[in-house]
């Protein structure tokens, strides 16, 4: 009979979901995933979207009190929870980042108070270890880390596509560096990357997702697919984040797929730039960097891509199911 467990519902783009969508798949047979509407993706304004999601999820948590099973869970609203349902609940926390609050001020008092109860926790997983660390600090001891995870089935094609044909399919021409500079949200530091390589000859910036911020240059929203054949298609990625992330998936299948990186060693950022030995961005001598990682030879490529390939689904699926078996 399979383990139930709830979660909110794995719907988005944010790499928080991402991962939460391969949980679920990843633990398909043996898990019933049973889920709760995240309301707070619905509202068009985000001004206290965050206060207007927990006040309509109140009823639905207090009905799940009595419920069996288990829960991975990874909203504020776990404020909401009594101790009892806290003790079988394994709290998923991918970043921290006042700079993302909806709900000032309100909701950075909400966040102490969280940090306060998640010692009631059965387990609290981070996705790098500077997470790990930074609960840590904090008085939360039962922490471990698990990091986000790849479909190498997926990553293998993605490696395999015909580069002449990505490059020509988004109009990179030869002689030109396509320099990913990752999604065109706030505080990824996408505008920092643009104006620094405004002047550059033969560089064009490219960036994905959204768009929140009006970047006017390269731009593409696409699916999964063409979004992997867009960093085929790119020579150089250059990460250089304000905000706090987790493990940040672009810049990881950006490395998977081949591209030298550069990357600010912000929070989980700097975990993953350490691991796989990728410098940090100068934007005062930027355009020379670029160069360099252009030109890097292949031997560093690979070792970067060995170093990620270890978290292939198997580790994830594994690392989850002895977490979820230990909690139930």
């Amino acid at each position: 009979m399979k383990r139930v467990v709830y979660s909110m519902e794995p719907v988005g783009r944010t790499g928080g979901r991402v991962y939460l969508r391969m949980l679920h798949d990843a633990t398909a047979d043996d898990v019933e995933w049973r889920t709760v509407p995240d309301h707070k993706r619905t509202y068009r304004v985000r001004r206290w979207r965050k206060l207007r999601h927990l006040a309509r999820l109140a009823p639905t948590i207090r009905a799940m009190d009595s419920a069996t099973g288990s829960f991975v869970w990874d909203d504020l609203s776990l404020l909401l929870f009594t101790p009892a349902m806290r003790a079988r609940t394994v709290f998923l926390l991918h970043h921290y980042e006042p700079l993302q609050h909806d709900s000032a001020p309100v909701e950075a008092v909400l966040w102490e108070r969280l940090f306060q109860v998640l010692p009631q926790c059965a387990a609290v997983v981070c996705v790098a270890p500077y997470w790990a660390d930074f609960l840590r600090a904090r008085g939360v001891r039962n922490v471990q880390v698990i990091y986000n995870a790849f479909d190498m089935a997926e990553v293998e094609r993605a490696r395999g596509y015909d580069r002449a044909e990505c490059r020509a399919e988004f109009g990179l021409p030869s002689g030109v560096i396509g320099v990913y500079a990752g999604k065109a949200v706030h505080w990824k530091g996408t505008e920092e990357v643009a104006a620094a390589l405004a002047d550059a000859s033969g560089l064009r910036v490219i960036t994905s997702g959204s768009n929140t911020i009006g970047f006017d240059g390269a731009h593409y929203d696409v699916e999964r697919e063409r979004y992997l054949r867009l960093l085929c298609a790119c020579d150089v990625g250059v990460f250089l984040p304000r905000m706090r992330e987790g493990w940040s998936r672009c810049a990881a299948e950006a490395l998977l797929l081949g591209l030298p990186c550069l990357i600010r060693p912000v929070a989980g950022l700097g975990d993953l730039a350490a691991l796989t030995g990728q410098p940090a961005p100068d934007l005062g001598r930027l355009r020379a960097q670029v160069l360099e990682r252009a030109a890097m030879p292949q031997a560093e490529a690979k070792t970067a891509y060995e170093t990620l390939a270890r978290f292939d689904l198997n580790y994830f699926g594994s690392a989850w199911s002895d977490l979820l078996t230990k909690v139930a």
